[in-house]
């Protein structure tokens, strides 16, 4: 069994982003709710508890029984975890005078002590919490301090115990990854075997020992995802694994044509099937976000259910669902509310009676490209923007006609095609263009036009879970407006969002 540190999720929206920073020192994780903590295997090196949106000061706030962690297993509590740690044995947490929130400098560093070796005094740390350690235990040592914060971090004497009130899995927590690896490295004694490579071989024997013989049929999307899981399942079971593509009608110009002739060349055997005209008619008349959303899962299981029924005696259906998605499925009922409502193709599974297979469900999305570019898959498919399941469907507010999604994808293309031309592309984490339901008036010429707005959306992230609006220069904004507006007939003024997640989405629906 691989060495694990294992992640109790209090709810908090950076969890993820402890996994990520633990698996970028090539140790495997895993983030389970604190309230289904799995049976603690000699594998499982040790234990971080996350922050959470709950105040410990709160009669209801989560509370887990930590009798089979604490001090048997090195154990570290961020935020949250660190204030439970202290009012649950014996100290205090009370309301912060002031919301701590946002950077700040430790003023005191003990770096003799082994979670902060390295890490110098006055070094830049991100707080975010409304409540305060204003007392520790007896047997807590302070370790960290900041101006306001006397208990920015503490150890337990006589435990591998450590309490800290920031977040070094954040950006700006400056040498955050110095004492998480501290941590997981030096005082959890993890190896740092777990690698692309490690995983490809791992995962393809697993495979060709669940699957052996059967038949799996996959639905490719063009994106990252599905592209790398179909690779490693060819890996494993070769001419047993059967593609299928869909046209759904909300694709980006002339994407099912050249997606699959990409997947030609891989070797993969893929069906086609164009189904525009059944998902235009389902979508109809639908406004509301999640009704299209739904509407559209609905067609795709009735198409892949038909393609299905002509593989004989298929039994088991693969999908591209990544570890994001597993955790919002198994997250804290209540503190992480759920955004969206697709994730690859929820419910095929029972409807199809087929087993499940998801070769890459304990991967990040920067992981699997990492596996991806190791498979030797091509650049173009690897360097993709993450594009949404119901594509264009939620980039046009509004009801949904054949005629807005070619305008959108004619738009969509001239941005995307600047973006690659002036070598933006990769500096770029998604874009896209959003059909706004909103008319203004234009004088093109001599003529005065009532046409529709476009929006323009770049973000820059590192996951999605938080994301920057692009700093794109204004002489590139300038020529994507002016030809979209000259090429595209019924857009008339085009627009760029510089709003930041959070609040806003990167999608707008």
């Amino acid at each position: 069994m691989q060495e694990t540190i294992l992640i109790l999720d209090f709810g908090s929206q950076y969890t993820q982003l402890i996994a990520r920073r633990v698996r970028e020192l090539n140790v495997y994780c895993e983030i389970h709710p604190f309230n289904k903590i799995p049976p603690i295997t000699k594998n499982i090196k040790g234990v971080i508890l996350s922050g959470s949106p709950f105040s410990v000061r709160d009669p209801k706030s989560p509370d887990p029984d930590l009798s089979g962690i604490k001090g048997k297993l090195p154990l570290l509590g961020v935020c949250y975890g660190a204030q439970l740690m202290a009012q649950k044995f014996g100290g205090e947490v009370q309301a912060s005078e002031h919301r701590e929130y946002g950077r700040a400098n430790l003023s005191f560093v003990n770096d003799s002590n082994e979670l902060f070796k390295g890490i110098s005094n006055q070094s830049q740390v991100w707080m975010s919490h409304a409540d305060t350690i204003t007392k520790i235990p007896e047997n807590y040592e302070v370790i960290a301090s900041t101006t306001d914060v006397k208990f920015a971090g503490y150890c337990i004497q006589e435990e591998i115990t450590y309490g800290i009130q920031f977040h070094p899995e954040v950006y700006h927590s400056t040498e955050g990854s110095v004492l998480l690896k501290n941590f997981v490295v030096n005082i959890c004694d993890c190896k740092q075997e777990w690698t692309p490579d490690s995983f490809i071989e791992t995962t393809v024997d697993e495979l060709k020992q669940k699957i052996v013989s059967d038949k799996v049929v996959l639905g490719l999307s063009g994106g990252v995802d599905s592209s790398v899981a179909a690779v490693l399942l060819h890996k494993a079971i070769g001419k047993n694994l059967y593609c299928i593509f869909v046209d759904n009608g909300l694709l980006r110009k002339n994407e099912f044509e050249s997606v699959l002739q990409s997947y030609k060349h891989m070797g993969l055997n893929v069906k086609g099937v164009n189904a525009k005209e059944l998902f235009y008619a389902e979508l109809n008349g639908l406004t509301d976000p999640e009704k299209k959303r739904k509407a559209i899962g609905k067609v795709f299981i009735d198409v892949f259910d038909s393609e299905a029924k002509h593989i004989d005696d298929v039994k088991w259906l693969a999908q591209g669902t990544i570890y994001p998605d597993v955790i919002e499925s198994i997250s804290v009922k209540g503190p992480s509310a759920t955004i969206k409502s697709h994730h690859n193709v929820g419910g095929l599974p029972d409807f199809m009676k087929l087993k499940v297979v998801e070769p890459l469900n304990t991967l990040f999305k920067d992981e699997v490209r990492r596996v991806g570019k190791t498979l030797n898959i091509d650049d173009d498919i690897l360097g993709r923007h993450p594009f949404p399941g119901p594509g264009l469907a939620i980039r046009i507010l509004g009801d949904i006609t054949a005629e807005k999604v070619r305008i959108l994808q004619e738009v969509d293309a001239i941005f995307i095609d600047n973006l690659k031309a002036s070598g933006l592309y990769k500096e770029v984490w998604q874009a896209g263009a959003i059909f706004l339901p909103v008319q203004s008036v234009a004088v093109m010429g001599d003529e005065r036009t009532y046409e529709n707005a476009i929006a323009l959306r770049a973000v820059t992230s590192t996951d999605g879970m938080t994301a920057d609006w692009c700093h794109l220069p204004y002489e590139f904004l300038g020529k994507v407006s002016n030809e979209i507006i000259n090429k595209v007939k019924g857009i008339n003024r085009v627009v760029y969002d510089i709003s930041s997640k959070p609040p806003a989405t990167i999608e707008w629906e």
